[in-house]
């Protein structure tokens, strides 16, 4: 997805599963780029790269891992590329399942998976219009 996740377009996923009347419970995380302060400067942007077709093989490994180890009944993943601003969304994970605890669980062993392992770079972009590449803690 290019630039920053819109709210519309989260709220527009929840809404579309309100039909499923099998799902019981969701899971949503949403990863937001901060404003830091660092060595003086203040982060406005973080601009994200990835090698794409590494990281969409990545990301089927993951989903397939997830699938099997929860009972869900759907996961979307959706991942910013290009600029974000500080205060918008960049990453927005939605698990569903018939329990809460396997929506929770699968939701945030999804964004360790993502922090981890998927090939994806962000450049913080500061105030001062230089820049540094960000480390995920």
């Amino acid at each position: 997805m290019q630039g920053a996740i819109a709210p519309a377009f989260v709220a527009e996923s929840i809404q579309k599963h309100s039909t499923k009347t099998d799902i019981g419970a969701h899971s949503i995380f949403m990863g937001q780029v901060r404003s830091d302060r660092i060595d003086g400067k203040t982060v406005t942007a973080i601009e994200y790269t990835t090698y794409e077709e590494m990281a969409l093989e990545k990301m089927h490994i993951i989903r397939e891992d997830i699938f099997s180890k929860y009972s869900l009944t759907c996961m979307h993943i959706h991942h910013s590329l290009g600029a974000v601003k500080a205060g918008d969304i960049c990453l927005f994970v939605f698990t569903s399942s018939g329990h809460r605890k396997a929506a929770i669980a699968a939701c945030e062993e999804v964004v360790e998976r993502i922090k981890n392992e998927l090939p994806i770079w962000g450049r913080e972009i500061f105030d001062n219009e230089t820049h540094q590449w960000k480390e995920n803690k």
